[in-house]
């Protein structure tokens, strides 16, 4: 690890990073993420290897565990003065550290036979992020995204993943009839009007987990093509759950089952 420090406005690194931080064209353009946070930077460099560039601010070096994820970087880190480091961050107030790494392009793969999540139309960063990290928890490992869903690696998704993107294979903008053509488990969606109950599902083999938008939930043509329809219990009398909160519940209702049946 080499420290350098920048300090002026003008200097081209500086520029291209604020470029990359401000505009999403600009991350795509080059093919780069944006992990702001020290938890981030430390879950990619445990499970994908060194960033492509890491910046740290004046003030940020002096935590303990900023140093120590500075210090397991390979490569050239740079020091910016709080003032400009706050530029490159895509949070409004930095959290000390940043780095850019290369955004994965994944591709569909030729037969899918493991538990996934299929995601129609989902538009909330923070619901997405929160999906992938209850997809991570569980064990599933493959997300398939429809053109109109969230962007994965955009910065507000990536924090509310909280790391589970560098486990999982993201395929975005595929059409979902695709994917189900090349689906070897059963399609599973909820719906408040199955007379099924999730919890009546035999969820103990791989499935794939259909979510749809927020607001209009799973298209009827998709739905049309489950396997199974359930509904989730809620005895309290609401109407819904949030789809981030559904997709919890879903995938852990199928770890219980599991872990039930792999009791003696």
């Amino acid at each position: 690890m080499k420290l350098k420090a920048v300090t002026s406005r003008d200097n081209p690194l500086y520029k291209r990073w604020r470029l990359l931080a401000s505009t999403a064209q600009a991350r795509k353009k080059e093919g780069l993420s944006i992990l702001d946070g020290v938890h981030l930077v430390n879950a990619y460099l445990e499970k994908c290897g060194a960033p492509e560039w890491v910046a740290v601010s004046e003030s940020g070096l002096k935590r303990p565990e900023i140093e120590r994820a500075v210090r397991a970087c390979s490569g050239d880190v740079v020091r910016l003065p709080d003032a400009l480091f706050e530029s490159v961050s895509v949070v409004e107030h930095g959290a000390g550290i940043v780095a850019a790494v290369k955004t994965p392009r994944e591709v569909l793969p030729p037969t899918i036979s493991g538990d996934c999540l299929i995601l129609e139309h989902v538009q909330d960063p923070g619901n997405m992020g929160s999906m992938l990290r209850s997809a991570a928890a569980a064990g599933v490992r493959q997300v398939f995204c429809s053109p109109k869903t969230v962007y994965a690696w955009s910065p507000k998704v990536l924090r509310a993943g909280q790391g589970a993107h560098f486990g999982l294979l993201i395929v975005e903008g595929v059409e979902l009839d695709e994917v189900l053509a090349r689906l070897a488990v059963p399609l599973v969606a909820t719906s408040s009007h199955a007379k099924t109950t999730l919890d009546a599902l035999d969820l103990s083999q791989p499935v794939a987990w259909l979510f749809g938008n927020e607001g209009a939930g799973v298209s009827p043509g998709l739905l049309a093509c489950a396997t199974w329809q359930a509904a989730i219990p809620m005895p309290g009398g609401s109407e819904s759950l949030n789809v981030a909160a559904a997709a919890a519940v879903c995938l852990f209702e199928s770890v219980r089952q599991r872990r039930r049946r792999a009791l003696p």
